[in-house]
């Protein structure tokens, strides 16, 4: 039965998370058909079936999985492979007396991180539990049957083993034939030891793995809810007589008590106390990030803590800019075609700087410098609760009325979700813009593996001096961060000179 396994849907993709499922358990599915949603690092995608036959689910909803793993099968015609499964899950059940792996469905089950972290836990998972299930019960059992030919005497020196004996009694009687009926409920190694250890019944529990399989959490759950219970039925038994021999001392130990809470009560301010459930911040809620805000987190905190960043700012003079925005908007009317914005005109100038100087557009990874070949600029879009980076590509060769079409066409994309792995990818220098929400400056994180990314600050009059005379003019900051290892200070300043030269002298941006 072919296997699906987690895709590679990005470049810097390492797990994904199965959002939804498009088909169901058993349907019959085509090559080419939509099968189902996966959250990568950068956006929700769509897988299609690479195969005909019928469909069999591994991994559930909600699964985050690492690339490469086994997310689901798809058989051979009318569910006969299915069948096939269940045949090969009877025969390894019965004949692998002691393996947990084979009761759970002969292998079509992966382990969702829960179960892979509670196996490292554990120092090795399923290879560990032949030597501390059934084999470890029957050796319990000796001692047992010897048991009764010591003296009478001797029974009351040691009921505690006598007890731990009989307690785990019971499943290594039974374990051997449940095995052989297949009817042995579903459970991890670790889950059947810390169930022995609290004598429980693993028969009660319903499993929450994949598969109904109970794992270490279900047990915990369960032994806290009986220990919880236990202590409560002993608290109820000794209440009574601690009443009948002490109560008029406890009596008068409640009293003082509840006269110092009352006075306590009297003089704390009213300012001080908070509602039921708040503490001194107010009421807390916590919200769990998305799979593309964790993934983003992560990076850039490995930007910082790894990338010894240093960054140049120069203010940029942008009047002719803004006359020549001026003429193309008339131009962009009668050609029915996006009028290109400032920041449009940013990626060119960089696009063109970018082809001078090779270093800004490289990469420093594993101890060496990447020279790309192509000039493909990122251009940062705020997405519903996160940041994404599309890419233009080959933007040094592109018109300025192409990529203020492109850019626009990204954003939306990026907007709707419905922006693709390909067009996120390949970048080699990245933008930047706050500019729109009144930031006039600021320094961006650089997006690994990348050299440098550039922060463009809010356009706006500014008083400066020509020609000995205080004027006012139309402004812009442009703050580059670098990545010291490949870059340093002397040719990235040549590289924003060259940018501010370009935007000042906007000419330059039709060449």
């Amino acid at each position: 039965m072919p296997d699906i396994t987690m895709p590679r849907l990005s470049d810097s993709m390492e797990e994904g998370t199965i959002l939804k499922w498009l088909k169901a358990e058993g349907d019959e599915v085509s090559k080419g058909e939509e099968l189902v949603e996966i959250e990568t690092d950068k956006a929700t995608m769509t897988y299609e079936a690479d195969a005909d036959g019928t469909l069999e689910i591994v991994a559930d909803e909600g699964a985050t999985l690492a690339i490469g793993e086994v997310i689901a099968r798809v058989g051979e015609g009318g569910g006969g492979s299915s069948e096939g499964g269940g045949q090969e899950e009877s025969e390894k059940e019965a004949s692998a007396e002691g393996d947990d792996d084979s009761s759970d469905g002969g292998g079509t089950a992966t382990k969702t991180s829960e179960e892979e972290g509670e196996a490292e836990d554990e120092g090795g998972g399923d290879d560990e539990e032949p030597e501390e299930d059934e084999p470890e019960a029957e050796e319990d059992e000796e001692p047992e049957d010897e048991e009764p030919e010591k003296p009478e005497d001797e029974e009351p020196e040691k009921p505690e083993a006598k007890a731990e004996t009989k307690e785990e009694e019971p499943e290594a009687d039974s374990a051997p034939s449940a095995e052989g009926n297949g009817g042995r409920p579903k459970a991890s190694p670790v889950a059947r030891r810390i169930a022995r250890e609290h004598d429980i019944d693993l028969s009660k529990i319903e499993g929450t793995g994949p598969g109904g399989r109970i794992v270490k959490a279900d047990v915990e759950a369960a032994a806290s809810g009986a220990g919880a219970k236990a202590e409560k039925d002993g608290a109820e038994q000794e209440e009574p007589k601690a009443r009948e021999a002490e109560p008029a001392e406890a009596e008068a130990e409640e009293q003082p008590e509840a006269e110092e809470k009352e006075k306590e009560k009297e003089k704390a301010p009213e300012g001080d106390k908070a509602p039921a459930g708040e503490t001194g911040k107010g009421e807390v809620t916590v919200e769990e990030p998305s799979r593309i805000q964790q993934i983003i987190a992560r990076r850039m905190a490995e930007s910082k803590a790894t990338i010894p960043h240093f960054t140049l700012s120069m203010d940029v003079d942008m009047e002719g800019a803004v006359e020549l925005r001026d003429q193309l908007k008339g131009l962009a009317e009668q050609q029915d075609t996006p009028v290109p914005s400032y920041n449009d005109m940013v990626v060119k100038a960089c696009a063109i700087a970018l082809r001078d100087f090779p270093l800004v557009n490289a990469s420093y990874k594993d101890g060496s410098f990447e020279m790309h070949g192509r000039v493909n600029v990122g251009v940062a879009v705020a997405g519903e609760g996160t940041l994404i980076v599309p890419t233009i590509f080959d933007a040094d060769r592109k018109g300025l009325g192409q990529i203020a079409k492109e850019s626009r066409a990204l954003a939306e994309k990026v907007r709707d979700g419905k922006i693709s792995p390909p067009e996120l990818s390949g970048a080699t220098f990245s933008i930047t813009n706050l500019g729109m929400y009144g930031v006039t400056t600021f320094t961006a994180v650089i997006n690994p593996p990348q050299s440098a990314i550039l922060a463009v600050g809010k356009m706006e009059p500014k008083p400066v001096v020509r020609d000995g005379e205080l004027v006012v003019r139309n402004g812009m900051n442009l703050t580059i961060a670098c990545d010291h290892r490949i870059l340093s200070g002397a040719p990235a300043a040549e590289f924003l000179a060259r940018v501010k030269a370009i935007l000042e002298q906007p000419i330059a941006l039709a060449l």
